[in-house]
């Protein structure tokens, strides 16, 4: 069962409608007896990274999903904002993380239009099932003023460049997370949401 937790942030009724386009069967929920029984979660995640760590503090899931995913380890996928709330510090509030990765969430500090949005390709720099039937010259899209930076470049999945090289995806042993929008990136999104759901 895979499971996009609702937490009060994010569009989450879209990335279900891609999951459902992959054939996959997906449940939005907050309810802790079903994230404890899920196999597969999704963080999403959209707006200010304060706003959304405080709201998953207050959502009663924290112990839940640490258990779920730093225990269990069940493979969850970050998206977006939910990507950057893995890591240990953001910028965007100055404010902790959930520290799943060694990484910070950073501003971007450059003389392009921020925040970065639109298409642009997203290199994956290493091969496993998450990637499997997407290409290295793929498009995928991206909505965002902040981008993260690895502590540890053996977690580096994607790169992107948007003034310079930022990690545009990392994946640590179950942990997934992407700053594009697969939910948006038509049928290389759909495929990344297929090969999580059968990991």
């Amino acid at each position: 069962m895979v499971v996009i937790i609702d937490y009060g942030v994010g569009n989450l009724r879209s990335v279900q409608k891609s999951f459902e386009r992959a054939g996959i069967n997906t449940i939005i929920s907050n309810d802790i007896k079903k994230i404890s029984l899920a196999n597969k979660l999704v963080l999403p995640g959209v707006g200010h990274f304060k706003h959304a760590i405080v709201s998953l503090k207050n959502s009663g899931l924290l112990d839940t999903l640490n258990k779920r995913v730093l225990d269990d380890k069940i493979p969850i996928l970050g998206i977006c904002l939910g990507m950057q709330l893995m890591t240990e510090f953001s910028e965007e509030g100055n404010l902790k993380g959930l520290g799943w990765i060694k990484a910070k969430t950073k501003k971007f500090k450059i003389d392009l239009k921020v925040p970065h949005i639109g298409w642009t390709t997203s290199k994956f720099v290493k091969s496993n099932k998450f990637t499997l039937g997407v290409d290295t010259s793929d498009e995928f899209y991206f909505v965002h003023s902040y981008y993260v930076e690895t502590e540890n470049e053996n977690d580096n999945l994607f790169i992107a460049n948007y003034s310079h090289n930022f990690v545009s995806g990392f994946n640590k042993d179950n942990i997934y997370g992407v700053q594009f929008h697969p939910e948006k990136s038509y049928k290389q999104g759909i495929q990344l949401l297929k090969n999580f759901a059968n990991l």
